[in-house]
């Protein structure tokens, strides 16, 4: 009993229990532990050290190659995205023949006067280091658009801008390829784009069904893109249809947020141009009020400062009441001559920033366009071009005579071509008393234009405009306005007309084309090269006229100084 009392005692002792663990088997725990505790610790250190937190981003890519160049707002560098500094984005770069032109979006408060700009190889690892050139801007401007020129980018290299962080390196777009301006037309609900590349012929019509506008606010999302056919389509001038979506967003949004508008070719090699143009919005009248303006002028100017004060205040003596200045570029403080002249309450003086090279007639339509609604007559015009009425019928008494008359919607003034006059340096007393010797013949005419009056299609050609059907233009008689344009100046002017014709069907007076043209000095050939007979040349009647007028009405009676 005893013996299978023992037996039985030993075969229970309660629940079974594992044996307890080896020093082996403990140390691997402890082992895979530690790993990966460090493992989170170097993670963790590594998502702090290129960031404050971690934060996923989102890479679009495109079907369309075309498409993916048209959007180009870069963000601020995110070295340091805690940073408490205002945000600088470069919008878009532009490369021109001789300058690399940077639209900035900032806030107002942002300082521009201490930038850099730098210039990167275009390949992704070396542009991720440091810049190989560092240059001052050329110039800058502000505030609508905020612009900085930057010198010329060496070929295939990307540009950016140092402020206290160093901006992304943007890829500069060609200027000749591109849609670069836009305006949103309320009349007809329509978007007039203005777009390089197109190749389309001068002065001609061409074939609307070609052509169609594209609208989006993020273009990087081509699913919410909206097309619209084009209405009409002439030069660099394309008018589209404005999707009513787009009209009701922007109204709710006023001119704070417009859209990306560019322009698409259709059919077999269809292209899409790269965009910058966000449409300006022209302010219709409701009422149909007199308008406020009888008459306005509309130039170009590229480095007119100097002259830019007497061409104003004569034209305001005649009869001019309001200007529409379009910088192509300045870099000799024109804005200040604008601001100085607008400051007084006798000028009405705007400066509109136009950077876009050889779109003259682009700019004219937009001017017309900006106009409509303010001024019954715009006369286009140069900054060396003044209206001249050799008798006492005055500037008002043309214009009023022929508004009676609503089928006449443009006036064509001729030109009588200006030479150095005897002048080897430029004359103190001004243009008009300075110069007053011309060629015998008229060369061209120059316009002054009823703004309703206007085809469409806004086709304009060295200063005159075509015309709706059933409007026509008349030619004033030269006894009553004509045009003194001071052509040929002394060389130290003249010779800047090498520089680049402004005008989009012109050739630049160095390119071996079209060398016989008018627009040309006649036997200069391509070469800033002044010949020794040049102040007596052009030279075949003494006209006095104006000249006398202006000392007249102008001079100061003690001193005989002239306000300019």
């Amino acid at each position: 009993m005893k013996e299978r009392r023992r037996r039985e005692g030993a075969a229970w002792r309660g629940p079974s229990r594992a044996p307890p663990p080896s020093s082996a088997s403990f140390s691997f725990v402890l082992f895979a532990f530690l790993r990966f505790a460090l493992f989170a610790a170097v993670a963790f250190s590594t998502f702090r050290l290129f960031g404050v937190s971690f934060r996923p981003v989102l890479i679009s890519t495109w079907p369309s190659p075309a498409m993916n160049a048209v959007s180009g707002e870069l963000p601020v560098s995110r070295r340091d995205p805690a940073a408490n500094l205002p945000t600088l984005q470069i919008r878009e770069a532009i490369s021109f023949p001789d300058q690399v032109l940077l639209f900035l979006k900032s806030p107002s408060s942002f300082p521009i006067s201490d930038l850099l700009c730098l210039y990167y190889p275009s390949s992704p690892a070396a542009a991720a280091g440091r810049p190989d050139l560092r240059l001052p801007p050329i110039s800058s401007s502000s505030p609508d658009p905020l612009l900085v020129r930057c010198p010329l980018a060496p070929g295939g290299f990307s540009i950016s801008l140092s402020t206290s962080l160093d901006l992304p390196p943007v890829r500069p777009r060609p200027w000749d390829h591109l849609a670069y301006a836009a305006v949103f037309d309320p009349r007809d609900n329509s978007t007039i784009v203005f777009a390089k590349g197109l190749n389309l012929r001068p002065a001609r019509l061409s074939d609307p069904s070609r052509y169609e506008c594209i609208f989006g606010w993020n273009f990087f999302k081509p699913k919410y893109l909206l097309t619209s056919a084009a209405l009409s389509a002439a030069q660099e001038i394309i008018r589209c249809k404005t999707p009513l979506s787009v009209i009701l967003r922007h109204r709710r949004r006023s001119n704070h947020d417009p859209p990306l508008v560019s322009v698409q070719s259709k059919g077999r090699g269809s292209i899409t141009l790269p965009s910058v143009a966000r449409p300006d919005t022209i302010l219709s009248r409701r009422s149909r009020r007199k308008k406020e303006h009888s008459m306005c002028l509309c130039t170009m100017v590229r480095n007119q400062a100097r002259f830019l004060r007497e061409w104003i205040v004569y034209h305001t003596r005649i009869g001019v009441e309001r200007w529409f200045i379009y910088d192509n570029n300045s870099d000799d403080g024109i804005e200040q001559v604008i601001e100085s002249m607008a400051s007084s309450s006798n000028y009405n003086v705007t400066c509109h920033s136009w950077p876009w090279i050889k779109t003259q007639e682009a700019g004219f339509a937009h001017c017309a366009l900006r106009a409509r609604d303010h001024c019954q007559w715009v006369g286009f015009i140069d900054v060396d071009e003044f209206l001249y009425l050799p008798t006492d019928v005055t500037l008002h008494d043309v214009l009023r005579n022929y508004s009676r008359k609503p089928r006449v919607g443009e006036l064509r003034t001729a030109c009588h071509s200006f030479g150095p006059s005897g002048r080897k340096t430029i004359p103190l007393e001004g243009v008009i008393v300075g110069y007053t010797c011309r060629m015998n013949t008229p060369e061209r005419h120059k316009s002054i234009v009823r703004p309703e009056a206007l085809n469409p299609s806004l086709i304009n050609v060295v200063h005159h405009f075509h015309l709706k059907d059933g409007m026509r233009y008349v030619n004033m008689d030269r006894g009553v306005m004509v045009i003194n344009h001071y052509k040929y100046q002394a060389w130290e002017v003249f010779k800047e007309k090498f520089y680049r014709r402004v005008a989009t069907y012109v050739a630049d007076w160095q390119d071996e084309e079209n060398v016989g043209s008018k627009d040309r000095a006649p036997g200069l050939g391509t070469k800033a090269v002044e010949p020794p007979d040049w102040p007596s040349r052009f030279c075949e009647v003494n006209d006095t006229g104006l000249r006398d007028w202006v000392l007249r009405a102008f001079g100061d009676p003690n001193t005989g100084r002239l306000p300019w």
